[in-house]
C-alpha cells in the first residue's frame, strides 16, 4: 500500500486557508451563536416546572456550535502548523478562537441556569433519558458553580483572555516560527526549521555531534531568550491573575480539578516514582558504556545503542503503517481497522519538509467524526512511536464519537492513556518478534528510555512548573532564573545522574506555553503509567477483551480518574500499589537489558 504523507484537508473545507466555505461556516456559526444567545436569555424555569423540552434544546444546539468549532478549529489549526507562515490561515484561527470566546461566554450562562436547578429539579431531569447520560458531567458543572464570580465578571474574564493568554500563545507560535538554524551539509549552509532541527538532533547517532547539536539548539533559542521568558511569564502570570480573582488559595486546583483527580491521587504517583528511579542509575551506567562515553548527557538517554551486527532501523512512511495496524491488530482488530482508515483516508500530515512547526498532536473533527494527526515524521523508530501514540488518541475519540458532547469531554490524564497505551502495543510486540538479541537490545533501550522520559524529563518538567508558579507569584522571573530553574529541576528528577543538561527546555517545549490546560506535563506520566498498569492486567487476565479497554475509554469524560480505575481496574490511585506493580515491569525491562548486553562490555 502506497500511503501519503500529507493530510486530506480539503474534504472538510475546500480551498485551504483561503476556503470560501470555511467563511461562510464562519458567518453562520456567528449568527448561530447569536440566535443562541437568545435562546438562552429567554429561558426561565421557576421551581415549580419540572418541563425541560427548551433545555433540552439548548443542550442541542450547544453541541451543534461546540462541534463547528471544534470541526473549524482542528481545520484552521492544521494549516497553521503544516505552514507556519500562512498568515490567513493564522487570522482565521484567531476568527475562531474570537468565536470560542463568545460561546464560552454564553457557557457561563448555561452552567449557572444549570446550577440554579433545584435539587428536585435535578434529580427529575436526570429521569429523563436524554439527560440520564449525562448525569456526571452535569453534576460536574453544578459543582463547579460554587467556583465562579458572577457572570459580568466570568464574562470579562473570559474576554480578556483572548489577547491576555491566547495572544502570548500566538506570540510564542510566531516566534517559534522564526527560528531557523544554519547547517553545512555538503560545503553549503542549509537553514533547518525548529521541527527539522529537532527530528535531525534527536536522530544522530554520533555521542559528539548529539552534544555539537545540542548546544547549537541551545545557543539558537538563547537568542530570543528575553522573548521567550515574556511569552511565559504573561502566560502564567495571567492565570494567577485569574486564580487570585477566584480566591483559590492553591494554583494546582484548577489543573487538579480539570484532570478530574485528587492531589492526593498525583502526589502517590510522583512519591512512588521517585522510590524507583534507582535501577535507572545502572541502566544509565550501561548504556553509556555501550555508546562509548563516560557518562550519559541529556540527549544520550533517548539516543539508540546500536550492539553486534544491529543498527538502528530506518522506517519509510509505509513501512512504519503497516507496522502499526500489523501490531494494533494483536491486541485490537477494531483499533487496527481505525489506523487502517486513518492512513487510507490520509488523516495525517507526516511529510518531513520546511516551514512544519516543531512536535505532533492529534486533533478531533467532530462533525466529521474523523481526527487529523500532525508529525514530522523522518523514519527513526521515534517516529513510529509518536505515529501510534497519535492514532491512540484518535481511537479514544473515535470511541466516544456516539456520545453526547458532555460525555465526550474527557481530562488529559486519561486521554494520554489511550496515546500511550497505543505505544505500548507496538513496542512490547516488537520486542517479542526481535529476531536477534542485538535488536532485542535495541528495542528494550527505546522502551526503557521511555520510561524515563515520563518518570525523570516530565518530573523535571512538573518541578520546573512548581518552582515556577512559586516565584511567579511574587513577581516576574526573567530569563537566566528560568535557565537556572530548568537545569535544577532536571538534575533533581535525574538525581544528577547525566553530564549535559538542556536549561533552554522551558523555551523548546511547546507544553509549557499551552493555553488551554495549565500543568500540561504531568498528565502524561499519569497516562504512560496508567496504561502500563492496564496493560499488564490484560496481559495476566485472559478474560479481559479489547470491548474491556473500549468500555474504559468510553468512561473517561463520565467520573472521576478515582473512580475509573475503581469501576474498570478495581484499584485505589491514593495508595502506591497500583503504580509499584506497572513500576515493577519497568524495573523488569531494565534486568533483562542489564543481563542481553553484558556480553557487550
Amino acid at each position: 500500500m502506497n500511503y501519503k504523507e500529507k493530510w486530506d484537508m480539503e474534504s472538510i473545507f475546500p480551498g485551504g486557508s483561503g476556503s470560501e466555505a470555511f467563511q461562510k461556516r464562519l458567518s453562520e456559526v456567528r449568527d448561530s451563536i447569536t440566535a443562541f444567545s437568545h435562546e438562552l436569555d429567554n429561558w426561565e424555569l421557576d421551581e415549580h416546572s419540572n418541563d425541560f423540552t427548551s433545555l433540552k434544546g439548548i443542550l442541542q444546539n450547544y453541541e451543534k456550535i461546540s462541534n463547528a468549532l471544534g470541526e473549524m478549529g482542528s481545520f484552521a489549526n492544521g494549516l497553521v502548523s503544516a505552514d507556519v507562515t500562512d498568515q490567513k490561515a493564522m487570522q482565521n484561527l484567531n476568527a475562531v478562537a474570537n468565536l470560542r470566546k463568545d460561546l464560552s461566554s454564553q457557557n457561563i450562562i448555561l452552567n449557572k441556569k444549570i446550577s440554579a436547578l433545584t435539587e428536585d429539579q435535578f434529580s427529575k431531569l436526570l429521569e429523563e433519558d436524554f439527560f440520564k447520560p449525562m448525569h456526571f458531567p452535569l453534576e460536574e458543572i453544578r459543582q463547579k458553580e460554587k467556583d465562579l464570580l458572577s457572570t459580568q465578571e466570568e464574562t470579562i474574564i473570559n474576554h480578556l483572555s483572548l489577547d491576555g493568554l491566547q495572544g502570548w500563545n500566538n506570540m510564542y507560535n510566531q516566534l517559534v516560527a522564526s527560528i531557523q538554524i544554519p547547517v553545512t551539509e555538503d560545503n553549503e549552509t542549509v537553514y533547518y526549521s525548529a521541527g527539522q532541527f529537532e527530528n535531525k538532533m534527536k536522530s544522530e547517532e554520533n555521542p559528539k555531534h548529539r552534544e555539537k547539536l545540542l548546544k547549537t539548539w541551545e545557543e539558537t533559542w538563547k537568542k530570543k531568550a528575553d522573548l521567550f521568558s515574556t511569552t511565559l511569564n504573561h502566560l502564567s502570570g495571567f492565570r494567577l491573575n485569574d486564580y487570585e480573582l477566584h480566591d483559590y488559595k492553591d494554583y494546582m486546583k484548577v489543573p487538579l480539578d480539570y484532570n478530574r483527580m485528587e492531589e492526593e491521587t498525583l502526589d502517590t504517583m510522583w512519591d512512588t516514582i521517585t522510590k524507583n528511579k534507582a535501577p535507572f542509575k545502572k541502566y544509565f551506567e550501561r548504556k553509556a558504556q555501550l555508546i562509548g562515553v563516560d557518562q550519559l548527557g541529556w540527549l544520550d538517554v533517548t539516543a539508540s545503542v546500536d550492539v553486534g551486527d544491529y543498527t538502528n532501523k530506518r522506517y519509510t512512511y509505509n513501512e512504519a503503517a503497516t507496522f502499526i495496524i500489523d501490531n494494533f491488530k494483536s491486541f485490537s482488530p477494531k483499533m487496527a481497522e481505525m489506523a487502517h482508515r486513518a492512513f487510507e483516508e490520509q488523516w495525517i500530515e507526516a511529510e518531513d519538509r520546511p516551514g512544519k512547526r516543531p512536535g505532533g498532536y492529534c486533533s478531533n473533527l467532530p462533525e466529521s467524526k474523523q481526527s487529523r494527526i500532525f508529525m514530522t515524521f523522518a523514519g527513526s523508530t521515534s517516529n513510529v512511536s509518536t505515529l501510534a501514540h497519535e492514532l491512540g488518541h484518535a481511537f479514544h475519540s473515535y470511541v466516544l464519537r456516539d456520545l453526547p458532547l458532555f460525555n465526550q469531554r474527557y481530562a488529559m490524564n486519561v486521554a494520554e492513556t489511550a496515546s500511550t497505551f497505543a505505544e505500548l502495543v507496538v513496542s512490547n510486540a516488537t520486542i517479542e518478534n526481535a529476531r536477534s538479541n542485538a535488536e532485542k537490545i535495541n528495542l528494550l533501550d527505546e522502551k526503557i528510555a521511555r520510561s524515563a522520559t515520563f518518570m525523570m524529563n516530565i518530573h523535571a518538567r512538573y518541578i520546573f512548573e512548581r518552582n515556577l508558579y512559586n516565584e511567579r507569584q511574587q513577581g516576574t522571573v526573567d530569563s537566566n532564573r528560568l535557565q537556572e530553574l530548568m537545569e535544577e529541576a532536571q538534575k533533581e528528577a535525574y538525581q544528577d545522574a547525566l553530564r549535559s543538561y538542556h536549561p533552554m527546555f522551558w523555551a523548546t517545549k511547546l507544553h509549557f506555553h499551552i493555553t488551554g490546560v495549565p500543568f500540561y506535563n504531568f498528565p502524561y506520566t499519569f497516562g504512560y503509567f496508567f496504561s502500563l498498569g492496564i496493560y499488564n492486567r490484560f496481559l495476566e487476565d485472559e478474560t479481559l477483551l479489547e470491548d474491556d479497554y473500549i468500555a474504559l475509554l468510553r468512561d473517561t469524560a463520565s467520573m472521576t480518574t478515582e473512580d475509573l480505575a475503581e469501576k474498570h481496574l478495581n484499584v485505589d490511585l491514593r495508595k502506591p500499589d497500583f503504580w509499584q506493580e506497572a513500576l515493577d515491569s519497568v524495573h523488569k525491562d531494565i534486568e533483562e537489558f542489564l543481563e542481553l548486553t553484558e556480553s557487550y562490555v
